[in-house]
This record gives C-alpha cells, sequence and structure tokens, in this order.
C-alpha cells in the first residue's frame, strides 16, 4: 500500500471516530511529506470517502428499512391468518350452538308433547256428590 492510501485510510478512520490528535498527525506527515499543496488531495480524497462511507450507512439502513417492512408484512399476515382462523371457529362454534339449541328446542317440544299426551289422558268421570263418599271408601279399600 503507498503512503499516501496508507494515510488517507487513517485520516479517514480518526475522522470516523473523531480523534482530532491522529488527524493532526496524518495532515503534519502528509504535509511534511508531500507539500502544504497537495492538502487538498488528503481532504478531498477523506471528503469522497465520508460521502461513499455516509451512501453506504445509508444503503445500509435502507435495506435494514426493506427487510423490517417484509417482516411487519409477514406478521400482519400471519395476525390476519390468526383473525380468520379465529373467525371460522366462532362460525363453527355458533352453528354448532345454533343446532345443539335447535336440538334441544325440539326435545322440549317432544317433552312437551309427551307431557301434554299424559295430562290429556281421559280423566275418570266424578260420581254425583250423593255418591262420593261410597266411591271414596271403596277406592281407600282397593289400595
Amino acid at each position: 500500500m503507498l503512503l499516501k492510501n496508507h494515510l488517507i485510510e487513517v485520516f479517514k478512520q480518526a475522522s470516523l471516530e473523531n480523534n482530532f490528535l491522529l488527524k493532526e498527525n496524518v495532515v503534519l506527515k502528509w504535509v511534511h511529506r508531500f507539500g502544504i499543496d497537495s492538502l487538498n488531495d488528503l481532504l478531498i480524497h477523506s471528503s469522497q470517502q465520508k460521502e461513499n462511507h455516509r451512501e453506504e450507512e445509508n444503503q445500509e439502513q435502507i435495506s435494514l428499512i426493506v427487510e423490517l417492512h417484509e417482516e411487519n408484512q409477514e406478521q400482519i399476515k400471519l395476525e390476519l391468518s390468526k383473525t380468520f382462523e379465529n373467525i371460522e371457529e366462532k362460525k363453527w362454534e355458533s352453528n354448532g350452538l345454533e343446532t345443539a339449541s335447535s336440538n334441544e328446542i325440539s326435545s322440549k317440544n317432544q317433552n312437551s308433547n309427551k307431557i301434554n299426551q299424559f295430562t290429556e289422558t281421559p280423566k275418570l268421570p266424578l260420581p254425583y256428590i250423593k255418591n262420593l263418599r261410597k266411591w271414596i271408601n271403596n277406592d281407600k279399600k282397593a289400595s
């Protein structure tokens, strides 16, 4: 690696780390070795590299944002599918409850029909009041 490239890299690294002593040391070496007229080359190269580095960081941030967005989209899809499944389960449960309640209603209707059949059995005619005591006494003897 050439000395210019090395000093440019060190200056760039010192700039990123905000190390003013190292930057000053690099500038002194550059001026001593290549002259004060060539100092613009160091600053131009380092500023271009800073810009390149910033662009790289921006690209990395953009790619991270895109990845996060994609992950969020996947999470949203998962949540939507879960809610859809829950809705479907609730529909099945409500259909099951409706059929169970209709079965209960029909069984209650059948039970009420049976009760009505029992209550509709023909009653024996009551005897005349004159014979009521005889009828009661006869019934007691039979039981």
